[in-house]
């Protein structure tokens, strides 16, 4: 086992939730699971934030809020990074990440989680990638303009399935994505929705916080069709830590780091090293008995290293993978 496995580790949280209106400060190592000296003391090297938008109706008004607040929350994400130095750096690229990791400054990468949030106009996703969004979860918990979702909600009276996967609007918004170098995400979509998402991109799509069906069999993780099609496109499953996809019916004391890794190997095991990282989800839900915050990131790295993943293993899994797709989604967008 390697001395001190996280040590020079540049880690990447994928997804990260902002309390909604805002809450405790990031800047304060407060209730919050995830802040900045958290970050620090974890080594956690970047993060993306995460401006959720929960689905509502699929009409004019319901469009009309979701950007607004989409918008709010990615100015109270850019906030974590003043110009004075005090905070975060707002690293909106790869390279960008890498520096702020060289120069011991907290990565603040802005993403938006449910594509609710571009309505029906594509000119939402243009002013998305002036504000730096790098990627963006096609859906949430019920189906939008974009796509069926995994989990359709009976409050906004949604059938089973809507589209049959990606709508028409759907399929032009994914290419819009590719244009502007913003990945498509697939965590909450329907397995229909994330297979038709990974056909019509021409940019690997990632799930940025996804566990295993056949590890724990619920509608939001992804079986081994999906895993085989997401290692064959060059993609990437983002394992989240939300005790219920690590272990059926689990709660947060049932559960430990050893439960996320067993998730880690089986990706490893199917599909290889090159598609499997973390996206814990903290503030959102993601939190396990021994890591519970930022801070503890180690403990994980520590239960990876016990099981023989050597520094240049653990470097793919805690970022180098994310890195990479990130890459790609910026050369695309430059062509």
């Amino acid at each position: 086992m390697i001395n001190d496995p996280h040590d020079g580790i540049l880690a990447i949280d994928t997804h990260v939730d902002i309390p909604w209106p805002p809450g405790p400060s990031v800047f304060e190592d407060g209730p919050r699971c995830v802040d900045l000296p958290k970050m620090r003391k974890g080594r956690i090297a970047a993060t993306c934030f995460v401006a959720y938008v929960p689905q509502g109706k699929r009409d004019a008004e319901g469009h009309e809020a979701a950007t607004v607040r989409a918008r709010a929350m990615l100015d109270d994400i850019a906030a974590m990074a003043p110009a004075d130095g005090s905070g975060g750096v707002l690293a909106i690229t790869a390279d960008a990440i890498e520096a702020a990791y060289a120069a011991g400054k907290p990565g603040i990468v802005p993403v938006i989680e449910n594509g609710y949030a571009v309505g029906t106009d594509l000119a939402n996703l243009d002013d998305f990638a002036r504000r730096g969004v790098r990627y963006i979860t096609l859906t949430h918990n019920g189906h939008n303009a974009i796509a069926d979702a995994a989990i359709p909600l009976p409050s906004l009276d949604d059938p089973q399935t809507l589209y049959g996967g990606l709508s028409d609007f759907g399929q032009s918004v994914v290419d819009r994505m590719n244009e502007l170098g913003i990945l498509v995400d697939i965590s909450h979509t329907s397995k229909t929705t994330m297979l038709q998402a990974l056909e019509r991109s021409r940019v690997p799509v990632f799930a940025s916080h996804s566990s295993v069906r056949a590890l724990c069999d619920h509608k939001r993780n992804l079986d081994d069709e999906q895993l085989d099609a997401l290692g064959a496109t060059g993609g990437l499953v983002q394992i989240t830590i939300v005790s219920s996809f690590l272990k059926a019916k689990a709660r947060t004391g049932d559960v430990t780091v050893a439960d996320i890794a067993d998730h880690v190997d089986y990706v490893v095991k199917r599909i290889g090293v090159d598609h499997v990282g973390i996206g814990t989800d903290f503030d959102g839900g993601g939190e396990v008995r021994d890591f519970r915050n930022a801070s503890q990131a180690p403990v994980l790295t520590a239960e990876l290293a016990r099981r023989g993943y050597g520094k240049e293993e653990l470097q793919k899994i805690w970022g180098g993978n994310f890195l990479r797709l990130l890459r790609q989604a910026e050369a695309f967008a430059a062509r």
